[in-house]
């Protein structure tokens, strides 16, 4: 019995890794296009600095991020951010407005700290204040995150508080993400307290967290891509070679791989973009590929900069900060990575990651190392950061964030009743129910134990 899981990021490694457990006996290929594994999980080391190529965290409350971690005896490098720099600020123009404390989420809770802020006016915190007296929305229509919190906490809670922060998280457009898709809890506060913010301060059972709400490993989120790779078995993994084509044969899967080769599988996990996914489904099933290859992505670049902490006016006395796009700006956020983790930088320097690339704008992947730099340094500018840098990255991610539109429930549910369809086939990664890194673990492992199933029903 031979499995084949195509793609080698954290879903693809998850699978493999529960298809080892589940089903010992197997043969279990990986094919994976690049030349290394991880996908998006990617940390370097230079200099004493330590380099993410994207993800620097991940929640603690998504069960399968730390229970992976605990389960391949990474527990004891768990890390939290630096208490005593906790706090997020709001880029406007060139001044910083710290973000006020009692956040929920993405919404604030604590109207107290919300009326000494200056990042609305009062017209603006009255109107949020004014939320419990918001009439409640009947029907069961989705909403973008956009439409859904102008309506409860009024526009300029969105436009400043709100947007900045999903951004952070999604890469898209609040415009046109869909509520349903990625916040659905926030619907069922309004629809079960007649109001988000009683929802949100309603008494609940309290739990004690044995991790902080963000954590990371010592030394990188790399670390779980490499201690993952070591635990995988027997399971034999090709590098830099890409799948091209997929067939279905009476007993099972054909994959097709550059070079000509043709590999037979029993069973096949798709854990790569839902627009890698849709040309190799396609000759499957043409209805499956449509739907996948509709999924929309946004492409980003994250370009970290060091500097001798002389070189840097501003005491970074934070995490870092976001960019609302009614700035209208390239840049996300800036994240002040010496600050916000312990050992990232040697003692006194400092470590900055600037996020460019906004959906719905330029393709900032398409600029050359030379313009993603000099717009990384225009940015950090009024920090007081003079010199050159002591080194610069670049990490494009051209097409690298899903977008969770609205339709995007439905369209999922249609992707996996047309999977089913397909007795062996799974589909695993960010693009269907989540895009963190627990999001992708589960699903990973999800995928292993639909496809392990699937085999067992098999006769014989």
């Amino acid at each position: 019995m031979r499995v084949v899981v195509v793609g080698g990021g954290i879903a693809g490694l998850a699978a493999l890794r529960r298809l080892a457990a589940t089903l010992p006996d197997a043969e279990l290929l990986l094919v994976e296009a690049e030349e290394r594994l991880g996908g998006k999980l990617l940390t370097e080391r230079a200099g004493g600095f330590v380099i993410e190529g994207a993800a620097d965290s991940f929640l603690s409350r998504k069960q399968r991020g730390v229970g992976l971690v605990e389960e391949l005896g990474l527990g004891n490098e768990l890390v939290g951010r630096r208490p005593e720099h906790e706090r997020t600020f709001v880029r406007r123009g060139g001044e910083l407005f710290p973000l006020p404390t009692g956040l929920t989420g993405t919404i604030p809770t604590n109207l107290d700290a919300l009326s000494e802020s200056d990042l609305l006016s009062p017209a603006g915190r009255d109107r949020l204040a004014a939320e419990p007296e918001i009439p409640v929305l009947a029907g069961t229509d989705d909403e973008s995150i956009a439409a859904f919190v102008t309506r409860r906490l009024g526009r300029e809670a969105y436009d400043a508080l709100v947007e900045p922060l999903m951004t952070g998280i999604f890469g898209g457009d609040g415009e046109h993400v869909s509520l349903r898709a990625t916040f659905p809890g926030l619907r069922t506060l309004e629809l079960e307290h007649g109001s988000v913010l009683r929802g949100l301060l309603a008494p609940t059972a309290e739990t004690q967290a044995r991790y902080p709400a963000f954590v990371s490993l010592r030394a990188g989120m790399g670390r779980l891509v490499e201690r993952l790779a070591d635990r995988i078995g027997a399971a034999r993994v090709l590098l830099g070679r890409r799948v091209d084509a997929l067939h279905s044969r009476p007993t099972g899967y054909e994959l097709g791989l550059d070079g000509g080769e043709l590999v037979g599988a029993d069973a096949v996990v798709l854990a790569v973009p839902a627009f890698a996914a849709a040309p190799l489904v396609a000759e499957l099933d043409g209805s499956l590929a449509s739907e996948l290859g509709s999924i929309p992505y946004a492409s980003s670049a994250i370009v970290t900069l060091a500097y001798p902490g002389e070189h840097v006016a501003s005491p970074l006395a934070g995490y870092g900060y976001i960019v609302p796009r009614t700035e209208g700006s390239d840049i996300l956020a800036c994240t002040w990575t010496s600050s916000k983790w312990e050992g990232r930088s040697p003692a006194g320097d400092a470590l900055l990651r600037v996020y460019v690339g906004r959906h719905g704008r330029p393709d900032v992947t398409l600029l050359d190392d030379d313009a993603l730099v000099a717009l990384a340094r225009d940015e950090v500018d009024f920090l007081g950061v003079v010199g050159a840098p002591l080194l610069t990255r670049i990490h494009r991610w051209p097409r690298g964030m899903p977008q969770y539109v609205l339709g995007h429930p439905e369209r999922v549910e249609r992707i996996e009743a047309a999977v089913a369809a397909h007795p062996g086939l799974a589909l695993a990664g960010a693009a269907y129910r989540g895009v963190g890194i627990p999001d992708c673990i589960r699903s990973g492992e999800d995928a292993a134990g639909a496809v392990a199933s699937a085999l067992e029903r098999v006769p014989g």
